[in-house]
């Protein structure tokens, strides 16, 4: 407990040998040999990803949707897991991913199994607009919220941002697509820049993780956003599911109770966002 004590210590006084270690920590492990996983491709990175042990409700969850989708978008792709999935499924995958250790972890893992040619990857994070922000922290939490899960401002890192529907506009309306967002934090702000990509016919598939009080800044109790990033969900026609074992359905009545009590009685931070009525066909409930 006293050499831990002594390393925070160490990383307060010198945020930037802090970093430093951290950027070299996070990056070897490019440089590992790809092992193969029990999902049946080769991976290198998270050890938990590795063993096939990484989010085994969600695995499952999106295993099965991606039996009846066409193509899979990845927003905030970290180093490639589930991009990994829905390429061994045989799924062409748009991956964004702007830290760049991560994103040569991904690159790694994909050319590992030859998949080099299904892939898109683009180096920017997904918001609002056009521009360049700070990014907080390092790996799997990475987040633009100033003070997500106690990350020091000291630990930023600048990224390019953009937009889904400038990036990617119009081009995959008709098909069917399942986009699975995990960008801590700043959810609201990424559908904000994604009207084009939830009014498409079929309506796409959606998997967020949204933090309800989990990582939230110092002071904020419940997250500032959940209500409205549900929202926009809501007055496009879509319903709101627990992404767990569970699968319940979310109702407004309930994330309002919780916004004015503090209680959390989702018990999840990942939830799926689909066409009304369509939950049975695609989940087979």
């Amino acid at each position: 407990m006293r050499l831990i004590s002594l390393l925070k210590s160490i990383a307060e006084r010198f945020p930037k040998i802090a970093l430093t270690y951290r950027l070299v920590r996070d990056g070897w492990q490019a440089f590992d040999k790809p092992e193969e996983t029990p999902l049946g491709f080769k991976f290198v990175g998270n050890r938990a990803m590795r063993q096939g042990a990484f989010e085994p409700e969600e695995t499952e969850i999106v295993l099965r949707l991606l039996q009846s989708v066409d193509v899979f978008l990845n927003a905030g792709a970290n180093i490639g897991y589930y991009c990994c999935i829905a390429l061994s499924r045989n799924k062409p995958v748009v991956a964004f991913e702007p830290m760049a250790l991560n994103l040569q972890c991904l690159l790694v893992n994909v050319k590992a199994n030859n998949w080099e040619s299904m892939l898109e990857a683009f180096p920017l994070a997904l918001s609002n607009k056009v521009g360049i922000v700070e990014m907080y922290g390092s790996g799997t939490g990475a987040s633009l919220v100033k003070g997500w899960a106690g990350t020091s401002e000291q630990n930023a890192t600048l990224v390019p941002t953009s937009t889904l529907d400038i990036v990617l506009g119009a081009r995959f309306q008709g098909r069917r697509c399942l986009i699975l967002v995990d960008i801590e934090g700043a959810e609201k702000q990424m559908l904000e820049g994604a009207s084009t990509f939830l009014c498409f016919e079929p309506k796409p598939i959606w998997m967020v993780e949204i933090s309800v009080s989990e990582h939230q800044p110092q002071g904020t109790k419940v997250n500032a956003n959940l209500l409205e990033t549900f929202q926009i969900f809501w007055a496009r026609g879509y319903e709101a599911w627990t992404a767990n074992k569970q699968c319940r359905q979310v109702h407004p009545e309930e994330l309002e109770a919780i916004v004015t009590s503090g209680n959390d009685t989702l018990h999840t931070h990942n939830f799926l966002f689909m066409e009304k009525g369509s939950q049975a066909d695609l989940l087979g409930a």
